[in-house]
């Protein structure tokens, strides 16, 4: 047999193969809705995660014995879960509704065929096994009209995007609409440069695209100066224009699965900041929905608090009583009520809980404007991780350990340093002018360790004017002379009275940070390392301890407790945000974490609310932060140079009002 035919030979097989695997899969989901079905009648949750893991480790062990790598079978699993957990939320969401079950639907959505917002409304009806009439809309307010006249049964609207952030006009058009959330679904935005065939991005000249994907493509864009940008009113229109056009100058940005309807090319892939681009999508309709109890469910509300001091946490701490997770706080102005905001809240329960229902009739009290916006089904699905030993990379030495760690922890539970038992004074941290704990409230900038020799007095400067009072460095282990570097602006830090804080990223970075920081930040990324802890518990100088965003409060004490078990006592803690089950990349300001580890704790703590927050939410989250009695904050500025200033005036107005 020759070559030619051999290979055909293989590649025919691999075709049959490919073949039976779509069958079984098929068969699988189908499967997985008759567990959905069982799950009806005795009202068990949709997840059990225990299952899962055992479910994965024995597939990995079977995937090992037949030559297969452990990632790769988890990571083709992790998938084939998240389909039948999705699978199996639609069925059971469906047979409690069944007055909106219908063979088709009328989606409106924004701009045309191609556009992300009808991709994301494909893959929702494709998930419901229904057709969808699709309806384009120009603006937000069209998809809302069309859905509130009837000429829509659903609307989707992109509520936020990990990379530029929460969209304020969404918020604004859900003020005042009587139209009820019913669902949320999310999808990864591949941000690509689409041109018609045999075009090179040397040609370009002009890019279409909508303000959003400009946004978050802002670096790639910020490379090629000789692009002429063109506004779009959505990505569809973009590839339209370029497919209209006789230009081959011309581009747009858009999806290559959106482009390949205006028979356009991706000529260039990833354009996005971030690696990860996701963009979430709600799901309005006339009619609210119930939700079963045994799906995870969210509740969206907006309320408006009364303008005394405190007035939002008191509303939060309401939420902290009845154990409701907020995993997203929102703040948008009020229309003719100058400085008056309204707060968009997404709460991670069920309406129908009794403790949903106790803490609205205690928000009802004290709010002067509270309306419930919906309840649907959360389609986050969390990917269920194994262990190292799990995945058989290393000896399975846990249970051992667990134990020997457990008898710890009893033998010492009542001797923990940081706890008020054994210390019944707050602890304060002084270092020159910056004071934290016992009263005190400081503010820190944590900025990239410039670059040019010219930016450092400068920076320093309007950092000190704008009301900080130390300069956290990061970024050493990305500069080639990065000692020099900290010299340099470590002067003009001092020169204008304001503090070096060096965070350390990297375990190796340690030495020269401990030389040349007046304190230290241990990243939460290094939280579990305990030798890098154990040798800055041996340091005389001020540490600041990050919180893991994957770490219990629990966890991050006893983190806390090796540094100070090794002498040094100046120890600060700092709250970053959390990773939770509603968002795989952003974080969520775990506030409650606050409030307890003020309860438990004579550490000074931090908050660093800007991994957690939009530039519209900073200012509501330092503040909540600021009155539920943190010690201070952590304001980050980005790398680019060029959004200095404008983060400046952000962060100089928070420090304003929290002074004030």
């Amino acid at each position: 047999m020759s070559k030619p035919q051999a290979l055909n030979q293989t590649r025919e097989q691999i075709t049959a193969l490919d073949k039976e695997l779509l069958s079984l899969l098929a068969k699988r989901r189908n499967l997985s809705l008759d567990v959905a079905r069982s799950k009806e009648v005795d009202i068990r949750p949709i997840r059990d995660t225990q299952r899962e893991k055992e479910l994965l480790a024995r597939l990995v062990k079977e995937g090992r014995n037949q030559g297969l790598d452990a990632h790769y079978v988890i990571s083709l699993y992790q998938n084939i879960i998240e389909d039948s957990v999705l699978s199996q939320q639609a069925y059971l969401q469906g047979r409690a509704n069944p007055d909106s079950q219908k063979q088709q639907y009328c989606v409106a959505y924004l701009g045309a065929r191609g556009s992300y917002s009808y991709l994301a409304a494909s893959r929702y009806c494709d998930r419901r096994q229904v057709d969808m009439q699709d309806l384009g809309c120009k603006s937000f307010d069209e998809i809302i009209q069309s859905v509130e006249s009837g000429h829509a049964d659903y609307g989707f609207l992109p509520i936020e995007n990990t990379s530029s952030g929460s969209i304020n006009e969404v918020y604004d058009v859900l003020q005042h609409t009587s139209l009820a959330i019913v669902g949320e679904t999310t999808i990864e935005v591949d941000h690509c440069l689409l041109a018609k065939g045999g075009s090179t991005t040397k040609e370009i000249k002009t890019v279409y695209a909508h303000p959003q994907p400009i946004s978050q493509c802002s670096r790639y864009l910020s490379l090629h100066p000789e692009f002429k940008l063109e506004y779009c009113s959505s990505s569809a229109e973009a590839m339209d224009r370029v497919m209209q056009s006789d230009d081959s100058s011309v581009a747009a940005i858009g999806s290559a699965e959106g482009g390949a309807l205006y028979q356009l090319e991706a000529i260039q892939n990833e354009l996005a900041n971030q690696k990860i681009n996701q963009s979430r999508f709600i799901v309005v309709a006339r009619k609210a929905i119930a939700v079963p109890k045994q799906l995870p469910a969210k509740t969206t509300l907006i309320m408006a608090t009364g303008q005394k001091p405190g007035a939002l946490v008191e509303a939060l701490l309401v939420l902290k009583a009845h154990n409701l997770n907020m995993s997203k706080l929102e703040s948008r102005p009020i229309p003719g009520t100058p400085w008056e905001e309204m707060f968009y809240l997404d709460l991670d329960a069920n309406l129908s809980s009794s403790e949903m229902q106790s803490a609205l009739k205690e928000l009802e009290r004290i709010t002067r404007f509270i309306k419930v916006l919906g309840c649907y089904p959360c389609e986050t699905v969390n990917p269920t991780q194994l262990s190292n030993s799990q995945l058989m990379i290393e000896p399975d030495t846990s249970r051992a350990h667990n134990v020997d760690n457990s008898r710890d922890k009893q033998a010492n539970s009542r001797h923990l340093r940081s706890a008020k038992e054994h210390k019944q004074d707050a602890t304060q941290i002084s270092s020159g002018q910056l004071q934290i704990g016992d009263g005190q409230f400081g503010a820190l900038a944590l900025v990239s360790l410039p670059q040019e020799n010219e930016l450092f007095s400068q920076k320093a400067k309007s950092l000190k004017e704008a009301g900080f009072q130390a300069v956290i460095l990061e970024g050493l282990s990305r500069q080639h002379n990065a000692e020099h570097n900290i010299i340099a602006f470590k002067k003009s830090l001092y020169q204008f009275g304001l503090q070096c804080i060096i965070s350390v990223e990297h375990e190796v970075e340690l030495k020269l940070a401990a030389e040349h920081g007046t304190l230290l930040l241990i990243t939460g990324k290094q939280m579990h390392n305990h030798s890098l802890l154990k040798q800055v518990g041996s340091l005389h100088m001020p540490v600041i301890l990050e919180r893991n965003t994957m770490a219990s409060v629990e966890e991050y004490i006893d983190a806390a407790e090796v540094i100070l078990s090794q002498g040094n006592q100046q120890l600060i803690l700092c709250e970053s945000g959390i990773r939770t089950f509603n968002d795989s990349v952003k974080p969520v300001l775990d506030l409650a974490a606050l409030v307890e580890l003020k309860e438990l704790s004579h550490l000074p703590i931090l908050v660093n609310p800007s991994y957690a927050s939009t530039p519209t939410t900073l200012m509501a989250h330092s503040i909540a932060a600021k009155q539920l009695a943190a010690d201070g904050l952590i304001l980050n500025f980005s790398s680019n140079n060029d959004a200095f200033d404008t983060e400046l005036q952000l962060h100089c107005e928070i420090l304003r009002r929290l002074y004030q």
